[in-house]
């Protein structure tokens, strides 16, 4: 017996219908297109893998978010991927193994056990840039650019972008000493920018006063340009390589306000987004219609070790199923030319089909008996007989 309701769908789970997803294509060709010019090379990881190599690096914060299922034919475990990024360094670690810088792009869908909270899709589909290879600020750099070109394709406006580093709460947890416990602790409050739990965490911890000023200091130093210096002051005490991230932060920040003069550009020293994944900067971008960053990104050096290879890495992602429902609120839907052709057996007829299809016309050949007019159809244009030829005529 059929399943009454049989056409729903899992929650977080959705199906593109056919002008959304003509959209989303055109989309996906003309930012796998820029990416292109950009020296970035398409891959296409599988769908399915093994779950050790889809919980490296980033994945282990995506352990509770990846479907897990047994291999019939191994024995062994899978995973439905939630991240595409640990099986792109895996093809440059391992397939690649190029010793000079390596860009790789890629866009597919990926897979949650849980929906976002704000999108509450669970099938994104994921689109994004990596650069393998370069450990300086140069390659964040062009990340970064290449994200913001990305969305500017889009034809999304007000983007603003904000910039973090991780390694400045990594280096200053070093240098306090704190256990593996306490930093994930401090960690979990500094996420949840519970400032009260802070000071008591704080008084709690046996390490030192200045230490302790400067971890309490940290969900405060965000805003706008302003933020490095107040930085610099606070983080004074701080061992180098604290300041060392801290003048990277300001020198990829200068770069970017350089190249895009009205790019609204803020800092939060305290987003630790994929802290057990990223090293270095950490960045996103935001519109202000979301509530969300719509891209994100950063710098993951190392990945690629447990694949034999370990490698400078840097790059960014985004949702292109949210990038193109984005782009359709602010654009109006241009329709596309469809010419009906009636149903014959005149070979001109099917000649001249084949002609306009040829150079790229959408034509739809009407079928026997089949219910539907022209209009109804969605229609534009129609082919007519006049004398010997058939000729394309608007439809009114």
């Amino acid at each position: 017996m059929q399943q009454k309701d049989s056409w729903l769908l899992p929650d977080g789970i959705e199906e593109i219908l056919p002008e959304e997803a003509n959209h989303l294509e055109n989309l996906r060709s003309k930012l796998l297109e820029l990416f292109a010019c950009w020296g970035y090379d398409l891959v296409i990881p599988p769908f399915i893998d093994f779950l050790d190599s889809l919980l490296t690096g980033s994945g282990h914060d995506l352990d509770l978010q990846t479907f897990k299922l047994t291999d019939q034919v191994s024995g062994e475990m899978l995973g439905v991927r939630a991240d595409m990024t640990p099986q792109v360094a895996r093809i440059d670690a391992h397939n690649l193994k190029h010793e000079w810088p390596t860009r790789l792009c890629y866009v597919g869908t990926i897979l949650h056990t849980r929906g976002d909270p704000l999108q509450k899709t669970r099938s994104p589909m994921q689109i994004g840039a990596e650069l393998y290879g370069h450990p300086g600020k140069e390659s964040d750099v062009e990340v970064i650019r290449l994200m913001l070109e990305m969305l500017a394709i889009t034809g999304l406006q007000d983007i603003h972008l904000d910039l973090g580093h991780v390694g400045i709460y990594r280096a200053l947890s070093k240098q306090a000493g704190l256990t593996q416990l306490q930093e994930s602790e401090l960690f979990d409050v500094l996420q949840r920018k519970a400032r009260p739990e802070l000071r008591e965490l704080m008084e709690s911890y046996p390490i030192d006063n200045d230490l302790k000023q400067m971890l309490l200091k940290l969900p405060e130093l965000n805003g706008g340009k302003d933020t490095i210096d107040k930085a610099r002051i606070v983080l004074l005490k701080a061992n180098n390589e604290v300041k060392s991230a801290l003048a990277d932060l300001e020198a990829i920040a200068e770069k970017m306000a350089g190249l895009f003069p009205l790019l609204s550009i803020s800092f939060d020293l305290a987003e630790l987004r994929g802290y057990h994944y990223h090293t270095g900067i950490v960045f996103a971008a935001f519109v202000p219609s979301v509530g969300r960053e719509i891209a994100r990104g950063g710098r993951y050096d190392n990945i690629g070790a447990v694949f034999g290879r370990a490698r400078p890495a840097t790059g960014f992602s985004a949702d292109l199923k949210l990038l193109s429902s984005l782009v359709r609120q602010f654009s109006q839907i241009v329709r596309r030319e469809l010419i009906f052709a009636p149903f014959s057996e005149d070979m001109e007829l099917n000649q001249k089909i084949r002609d306009l299809r040829a150079q790229q016309q959408a034509v739809v050949q009407q079928l026997p008996g089949q219910t539907g007019s022209a209009k109804e159809l969605g229609c534009t244009s129609i082919l007519e007989q006049d004398n010997q030829s058939w000729v394309v005529r608007p439809l009114v």
